[in-house]
């Protein structure tokens, strides 16, 4: 993304797929301003984008400023220390951090600071753990960064102790099917824990993860999912209510998502007796 007017076809292009509230839109300042695009031009550009998307497509979202963890803590720390970034946090523009890029070697603990800030800031806290790294990063995302989602989370299946604290506490899991096969994080779709998950009482979305790169949108992980494990519509309506739960946006729009998920699953239930 280098112009503003770019931003808009994503949204359009989810808006295909029937969505109606994209839970967290990512996006790594880091990697733009790096090429010389400014941290306003990538925010007004979806800023318009989001204000479209809400008056002509009925979609809401809300923005996640995510930090690369491949490079230098420091630069981490002087981008969330900018005046243009700061100020996004305080308008509400942006309502989170997160962090993301390459995983193994790149230890939760080391943005410890940063997430107190975040914290203290009042800022939603996310951050990917357990795709690539170890079930211990994702216990180090909890006790160090004070997370209260965890991004993939897919080797949690590997630690009892671990799976059972967080589907306890109702951390939400954001599992991203399609990229983790293609970033050979597993072989293939039907090596995920989708089901142990399920059965385990763990809460997560599927999401889509950068689908600009990897080509697969939400229902191209949907679908695969669907495909690996043959869900029933039970199983699904729990994935969709946990992930309308989890999300960060209003309340009131919480609420209006779960009266539509309901109307599609009494539709559906209703159309199966009638058959």
């Amino acid at each position: 993304m280098c112009r503003r007017r770019e931003n808009p076809s994503t949204t359009r292009a989810y808006t295909a797929q029937g969505l109606l509230h994209s839970r967290r839109s990512f996006f790594d300042p880091q990697a733009h301003m790096s090429r010389g695009v400014p941290y306003e031009t990538v925010l007004s550009g979806f800023r318009a984008a989001r204000k479209r998307a809400a008056a002509e497509l009925g979609i809401s979202s809300e923005l996640i400023c995510c930090f690369l963890r491949h490079l230098p803590v420091a630069d981490c720390k002087a981008t969330f220390a900018l005046d243009e970034v700061q100020e996004s946090f305080r308008s509400g523009s942006v309502i989170g951090i997160g962090l993301d890029s390459s995983e193994k070697s790149f230890r939760p603990e080391w943005f410890e600071d940063l997430y107190k800030e975040a914290k203290d800031l009042g800022l939603g806290r996310t951050a990917h753990a357990g795709e690539e790294g170890p079930s211990e990063y994702i216990q180090s995302a909890l006790d160090v960064l004070e997370v209260e989602r965890i991004d993939h989370g897919i080797r949690l299946a590997e630690n009892q102790q671990l799976l059972e604290r967080v589907a306890r506490d109702g951390t939400l899991l954001s599992v991203c099917p399609m990229s983790n096969v293609l970033l050979r994080c597993v072989r293939q779709v039907a090596d995920l824990p989708i089901r142990k998950f399920l059965d385990s009482g763990v809460k997560f979305s599927i999401y889509s993860d950068d689908p600009a790169y990897f080509g697969n949108y939400i229902m191209d992980n949907y679908i695969g999912v669907q495909k690996a494990f043959q869900l029933s519509v039970a199983d699904w309506k729990t994935i969709c209510e946990n992930s309308i739960r989890g999300s960060w946006c209003s309340h009131i729009r919480k609420t209006d998502m779960l009266a539509k998920l309901k109307e599609v699953v009494d539709t559906w239930e209703n159309h199966r007796r009638a058959s």
